[in-house]
């Protein structure tokens, strides 16, 4: 029998809400990452010879529960217009991040906690009328919205035949916990997603021209009488019957003209005290969100116990940024000036805007991070050929229990 290989490059990668049947088809670069662990009671024996010299030196291992699956990869940030709407390839994980998930397919709007509840992932709203506005209203909450992610193993292309065998691992209940977007001057505007859930699973793929026969939690069916990336030619199991996936090339998602180059970015940041602001040119940074998450996990004895769910810990929005020393008006001096002047503040508070790929009112594809209330910290000098400043951030809501540290914008 040949060995049957897979390659890390034909690995495709799906998500199916929890909350409905919407799926969608998440292109993700190299290094995407899943695993999970036992948690195992070791018990020794330690005891005193007998009379003959004999002394038990046994040990037994128990699994007492699963850990929790971890599971992480990156995506390019990719705005999009389509239908008079500004959207994103990756706005399901937006959701998931955000709040409960719910999508409304009618507008292409995810929901709080229901689909005709309030938006948290809104079109039509914004600095201009077609942006796709991410804010986090509706994340104070102990459990957020969840979802099944499909890792199929060997199917990059049209070469799937009906009764060809392919591989997928499913992780049940997953929940976003982080993402982190890191400033690479040279680079293309980058996600890294990470995440828990409750168990990894195989299942299998069916490979035909015809829909299988009932219909299961875990079957995915691929349409061999589909071309491959199209909406259709992928379906994963919902209720009663097959569940189309909204797919990269819908719409010209997959185009090349919605990648964000990191070099057209810049910092715009003013004091809520002061007058004064400034526009910094970065040379790198990152901006990191994380929802702090813990699975819960039942402890009965003489069973190997699974993971119940998520519980929420404290939001944190924070990062750094990193730029020359310039001495120019309105400058990163008159910045490192600002913060070491102010000896009499507790908590500072800046009005700190990403920019990422120009401008969002006026440039294409842009996304932007809007910051209203941030503790900055005092900036490090590195003394390199050129010196420059590194600025660590944190943002915060303006009111204890509030959740406006972070607003997204998508222009596509």
């Amino acid at each position: 029998m040949a060995d049957s290989l897979f390659f890390s490059r034909d690995t495709r990668v799906f998500i199916r809400l929890d909350s409905g049947d919407a799926a969608w088809e998440i292109p993700v670069l190299d290094g995407f990452s899943f695993s999970q662990a036992t948690n195992a009671s070791e018990v020794t024996l330690n005891e005193m010879a007998d009379a003959d010299g004999v002394s038990r030196r046994d040990r037994q291992l128990f699994n007492d529960s699963f850990a929790p699956a971890e599971w992480s990869f990156s995506t390019y940030a990719r705005p999009f217009f389509a239908s008079s709407k500004d959207r994103s390839v990756e706005q399901a994980l937006w959701a998931l991040l955000a709040g409960d998930a719910y999508y409304k397919s009618a507008d292409n709007t995810f929901r709080d906690s229901s689909v005709s509840g309030s938006s948290y992932i809104a079109q039509g709203t914004g600095g201009t009328a077609n942006q796709q506005v991410i804010d986090f209203g509706q994340s104070n909450k102990t459990n957020l919205g969840t979802a099944s992610i499909w890792f199929v193993m060997g199917d990059s292309s049209d070469s799937a035949a009906a009764g060809d065998a392919l591989t997928a691992y499913k992780i049940e209940g997953c929940c976003v916990n982080e993402v982190t977007f890191d400033f690479d001057i040279d680079g293309i505007a980058t996600l890294n997603w990470s995440g828990m859930g409750k168990i990894i699973k195989e299942v299998a793929v069916t490979a035909s021209d015809t829909s299988p026969t009932g219909v299961a939690g875990d079957d995915i069916w691929l349409k061999t009488d589909s071309p491959a990336y199209s909406n259709s030619s992928i379906q994963i199991a919902k209720t009663t019957d097959f569940a189309a996936v909204i797919k990269p090339t819908v719409d010209g998602i997959d185009s090349d003209t919605n990648y964000i180059r990191n070099r057209l970015s810049y910092l715009s940041a003013s004091s809520t005290t002061t007058s004064g602001s400034v526009t910094l040119p970065l040379t790198g940074g990152n901006i990191t969100i994380s929802n702090n998450m813990t699975f819960v996990t039942p402890e009965t004895l003489g069973v190997v116990n699974q993971p119940l769910g998520h519980v929420t810990g404290t939001r944190t929005v924070s990062g750094s940024v990193s730029c020359y020393l310039n001495n120019e008006s309105n400058a990163s001096a008159d910045l490192f000036s600002d913060l070491i002047g102010a000896t009499d503040t507790i908590t500072n508070s800046f009005n700190l805007t990403f920019s990422i790929g120009g401008t969002i009112a006026t440039t294409t594809p842009t996304i932007e991070f809007k910051m209203e209330n941030c503790h900055l910290e005092i900036p490090t000098h590195n003394i390199e050929d050129v010196i420059s400043l590194e600025t660590n951030f944190h943002a915060l809501p303006s009111t204890v229990g509030g959740t406006n540290e972070l607003v997204i914008s998508y222009a596509g």
